[in-house]
């Protein structure tokens, strides 16, 4: 953006103009911006000087600005009316009681993670706003480290080297297969089983499609695809309609309709945690709001699932986990 030199003479001097157009009056105008009236004077001298031409002109006891005068003080009107709002924003988003926290998660943890870190949170500063943004962790991953997310809530935990992670939970993963498959009664169930299942999984950049996809290999096996899907609540209503198997979290509370889920041996967690960009400075809700979600590992540990969590390994700030 470039700036007329005019312009920039013409910028300092916006309140007066506004005062001069509101008072008519030298003096008034004076009194309103808290300033002695000869140096009202002189930058309405100097204005003068930088636009070529009078500003005011004498009328009785006061003053009247001519037309030129008229259009700045118009346009100075405006232009403040935008600071004043732009500095009502800023001072909103810094405050830790008023500010705006733009919070990415994965489909999942918005069934109740997300919720009761908010409620917790929301209870002691009613007044900060939020933005949510749910995806894949790969395209919130791409969002946080380009700067248009300020906190994410991911699982698995990226090791990207500009990132910052803390563990909150460790969640079980645990095979999802039809009701009336020929492992819905097991207790529990080697990866190497089912190396001849035809699997439902999310699309790749998801943190349970990377999760499948290592287990699989380390059993010596690829997935046999049949379907892919976004969300897991899609996923395991394909997997209901006996379309494959999946490896979901749990449910909680609950098992799905037409949905068995069986542990799987040995069993795998997978980290949900808390990320954000190191080496940058945060406002005061964002860091308010990261500061209460670490403080509250327990609360994150009972809202992820009723059952089979474990807390996370904390990653302390300033670190990167895998």
């Amino acid at each position: 953006m470039t700036y007329d030199s005019l312009s920039a003479q013409v910028a300092p001097h916006l309140p007066l103009l506004a005062a001069l157009r509101e008072t008519r009056n030298v003096t008034r105008a004076a009194e309103l911006l808290g300033v002695p009236q000869p140096t009202v004077s002189r930058r309405l001298a100097t204005l003068a000087d930088a636009l070529g031409a009078p500003l005011t002109v004498p009328d009785g006891r006061g003053i009247r600005l001519t037309r030129a005068a008229e259009l700045l003080a118009e346009a100075a009107e405006r232009g403040l009316a935008a600071v004043d709002n732009g500095v009502r924003l800023a001072r909103e988003e810094v405050a830790p009681e008023s500010g705006h926290v733009v919070l990415g998660f994965l489909h999942l943890l918005g069934r109740s993670l997300v919720p009761e870190l908010l409620r917790g949170h929301r209870a002691r500063y009613p007044g900060v706003r939020f933005t949510l943004v749910q995806g894949s962790r790969q395209e919130m991953v791409d969002r946080l480290a380009g700067g248009e997310l300020d906190l994410a809530l991911l699982a698995p935990l990226p090791s990207v080297p500009t990132l910052v992670s803390a563990g909150l939970v460790e969640e079980e993963i645990l095979l999802s297969v039809p009701a009336g498959h020929r492992l819905a009664g097991r207790k529990s169930v080697r990866m190497a089983e089912l190396a001849d299942e035809e699997f439902v999984l999310l699309e790749q950049g998801y943190g349970v499609r990377t999760l499948t996809d290592e287990l699989c290999a380390a059993a010596g096996f690829t997935p046999r695809i049949a379907f892919e899907g976004q969300e897991s609540d899609t996923v395991r209503g394909l997997v209901a309609a006996g379309l494959g198997v999946a490896l979901l979290p749990r449910f909680g509370p609950g098992t799905p309709a037409g949905v068995a889920e069986v542990p799987l041996e040995p069993t795998p967690f997978r980290t949900i945690g808390l990320v954000w960009r190191a080496e940058e400075p945060m406002t005061p809700a964002v860091t308010g709001f990261r500061d209460h979600v670490l403080a509250s590992r327990n609360q994150a540990s009972d809202a992820a699932s009723s059952t089979n969590v474990r807390a996370a390994n904390p990653v302390a700030p300033g670190t990167t986990s895998s």
